[in-house]
Parts: C-alpha cells; sequence; structure tokens
C-alpha cells in the first residue's frame, strides 16, 4: 500500500474504510458507447474485498460493462463528505437466471425484493468489481 497525505492506494479495502461497505448506495460508473462516462447510483453487497451489484441485463450500464469492463464504484462517507473510497477495476458479469444474487443478499441487505422492480421476462447479471486500483480518502484526516 501507497500513503500519500490522506490517500491510501492498494487493491484490497482498507480496514480505515471498511464501515462505507455498509453504505446505502454507490455511484457506479461505466464507459458509454460515445466514450463519455456514465454514472448510475446503485445499490450493492461486499462479500469480503469484492463488490457485487445486481443489474437487469437490458440497462445501458450493463450495454456498457459488456462492450467495455472498466468500471468504478464510488463510495461517499455522507457523514463526512470529505472521506471516500474508490474502486477502480474491471467488471466481471455472470449470469443470474434465477435472480438468486438479486432475490438472496441485495434483499436481505436492502430489505425489498429488487426482482419485483423487473419487467416481465426481464433478466438479471451480478457484476463483480475485480480491483486494479482502490482509493481510500480522508480529507479531514490530520
Amino acid at each position: 500500500m501507497t500513503l500519500t497525505s490522506d490517500v491510501a492506494t492498494t487493491t484490497t479495502i482498507p480496514e480505515t474504510h471498511t464501515d462505507l461497505l455498509s453504505a446505502s448506495t454507490a455511484i457506479l460508473g461505466t464507459v458509454g458507447p460515445d466514450g463519455r462516462p456514465q454514472l448510475s447510483a446503485v445499490w450493492f453487497v461486499a462479500d469480503g474485498d469484492e463488490l457485487k451489484v445486481s443489474l437487469n441485463s437490458t440497462r445501458q450500464k450493463t450495454k456498457n460493462l459488456r462492450a467495455n469492463p472498466a468500471v468504478n464504484l464510488f463510495i461517499l462517507d455522507l457523514e463526512n463528505p470529505q472521506r471516500y473510497l474508490e474502486v477502480r477495476g474491471d467488471a466481471e458479469i455472470a449470469d443470474d437466471p434465477d435472480r438468486a444474487f438479486a432475490g438472496g443478499p441485495v434483499s436481505e441487505k436492502y430489505g425489498v425484493d429488487v426482482r419485483t422492480f423487473d419487467a416481465p421476462g426481464a433478466t438479471r447479471v451480478v457484476v463483480t468489481v475485480r480491483p486494479t486500483r482502490i482509493n481510500a480518502v480522508d480529507m479531514s484526516a490530520g
């Protein structure tokens, strides 16, 4: 891990920022078909150092990730906006045909069955963010 003032750069989530993994939302950044960033607020689940998102397969963000797996997941500390966790990496996409992830870990964390948001016949995927760089920032430190 490299420490530069208040920024820790690593490929694992430092203990100082693991509390942010219980946040209610994160911002998912993907690269759109025109090469510009597309940002979406998403629900996510932390499984150790893996961050996973359930997405409807018809959404633009899913199409973006299939075309270009570069991804960014940004979690802001709402109590201290000078503190955040930025996870840059590659998206690994797996089909969730029985919606086990959407109806299991996601529903358990958020208390709602996200499968009910889908139109009839819609499918879901599980996106796992494989970190290539993690920036854990606390501008209010020291």
